[in-house]
């Protein structure tokens, strides 16, 4: 490789790469792929030693692992070969690590099989494929997530509960001050910080609130392209975590990290669009609803149920869905401008009209989650599925509830032969067993409430 090709990579780097580089040399290079739960695994080298074109690989036995490490023995012809998969990175998502010690670079890769196709187990390619399948019609997808987490005081033990930090004041920060600027002011150094992260890295924030929790906010993302999102929410998690820590606090994405706190989702915004036109397809010419958005809310409705786990993917996951009035719709009823259905449509203009989906948490794999509901709609456009009358009223107990645990999900997916064909059987079948010996392990577990209210009383 000639010097001249060596600095080809570094030459196509982004504004903000060069602004945060300030003329400094590149240090080291992360290669960096999302896995089933959505965190990034990869391979670190010297900036030297970086190539794009220089083939590296990844044993695939990092998708059989459980969240806890366990490695999880699967009907999988050959599974402990551990054969490698191919990684190529995609230099489009290569942004700095602005909390790194050194000028450093992360790039997002992509997975592949030795004989060049996706490999179809990788998060990111189970998002491709559905953007293909949209892309097949003459449409594209349009998506902004919200993400919602909570800022923590730092949990040492994992049996103490999780408290809200301290703020500026010295005091805990306060508690149901939804949308309070003060509250926000409280961890304003953390706020800064990754504010600051995110311009390093090129990534947009719309907006960021105080929501309903202690320490909890919420930043809504730009819209856009569904594979550039996730990507998105991908380095996001990342670069908040990174920022809470650089304050000394925690931040988590748990779906229901304290008992008595609303949850934390991901609500995904979803548009469609003519590629060639850029109409959005859910809107006619005289601004009413088209038949294409009517189906895309009953594809929702009826297939969304069917896959659960990909939305709410952990044994916590349910404990937000499943409590009443806690902000987290337990069903998937739709309505135009009503909090209380799992499915919603803003209040918008017929060029922005579009279906929020407010059921997915926050601890999902976004690439994962954004894949699925959007394979839901696509199937309810295919067909024309019909949707339930829209909810006229608050909705705090629906006639088809949400499942009440990991469990009776993964019975549901277990069953749901045409939506899992669309995301990928092969992906699917790897990610229920991967789930069933979560929920396996969990059961096993001892928790501080049936030690304290079982031990020495019954």
């Amino acid at each position: 490789m000639t010097m001249a090709t060596k600095a080809e990579w570094r030459n196509a780097l982004s504004e903000e790469f060069a602004t945060f580089a300030n003329g400094r040399k590149i240090d080291g290079v992360e290669c960096i792929v999302p896995d089933l739960v959505g965190t990034s695994r990869g391979k670190a080298m010297p900036a030297t030693k970086f190539d794009p074109d220089t083939e590296m690989a990844l044993p695939i036995s990092l998708f059989y692992q459980t969240i806890s490490g366990e490695f999880v023995s699967m009907e999988i012809e050959d599974q402990w070969l551990e054969k490698d998969i191919v990684l190529v990175p995609d230099m489009n998502t290569a942004c700095a690590i602005p909390w790194a010690d050194d000028v450093s670079l992360q790039v997002i890769c992509d997975m592949f099989n030795r004989d060049g196709t996706p490999l179809a187990i990788a998060p990111r390619s189970v998002l491709k494929r559905i953007i293909q399948a949209y892309a097949d019609r003459g449409w594209k997808a349009v998506v902004a997530p919200e993400l919602e987490f909570y800022l923590t005081k730092p949990n040492l033990d994992p049996n103490d509960p999780i408290e809200p930090p301290v703020g500026r004041t010295g005091r805990k920060v306060p508690s149901r001050q939804v949308y309070s600027m003060a509250a926000v002011d409280e961890y304003g150094p953390v706020i800064d910080t990754i504010y600051d992260y995110a311009a390093s890295q090129g990534l947009s924030i719309d907006t960021l609130i105080q929501e309903g929790g202690a320490g909890q906010i919420e930043i809504n993302l730009m819209h856009g392209d569904p594979l550039h999102l996730a990507d998105q929410v991908f380095y996001f998690k990342r670069t908040i975590r990174e920022a809470a820590l650089k304050n000394d606090v925690f931040a988590t994405f748990m779906a229901k990290p304290k008992r008595d706190d609303p949850g934390s989702a991901m609500h995904l915004h979803q548009s469609i669009v003519d590629i060639e036109t850029g109409r959005n397809i859910f809107s006619n010419d005289d601004g009413t609803s088209t038949d294409l958005f009517r189906w895309f809310i009953g594809g929702s409705q009826q297939y969304l149920m069917q896959i659960v786990p990909l939305l709410a993917p952990y044994v916590n996951s349910y404990r937000r869905i499943t409590v009443e009035g806690q902000s987290a719709p337990a069903n998937l009823e739709w309505a135009k401008d009503n909090r209380t259905t799992g499915l919603r449509v803003p209040h918008s203009g017929p060029d922005a009209r579009r279906l929020e989906n407010r059921v997915i948490g926050m601890d999902c794999n976004p690439y994962i989650a954004i894949a699925a509901s959007l394979a839901c709609g696509y199937l309810g456009m295919m067909n024309k599925i019909e949707p339930r009358e829209e909810a006229k009223k608050e909705v705090w107990k629906a006639d088809v509830p949400l499942p009440a645990s990991l469990r009776d999900a993964l019975e549901g997916f277990e069953e749901a032969t045409e939506i899992r064909s669309v995301i990928g059987e092969e992906f699917c079948n790897l990610f229920a067993q991967i789930k069933q010996a979560e929920n396996q392990e969990y059961q096993r577990e001892i928790s501080p409430w049936e030690r304290q209210h079982l031990l020495l009383n019954v």
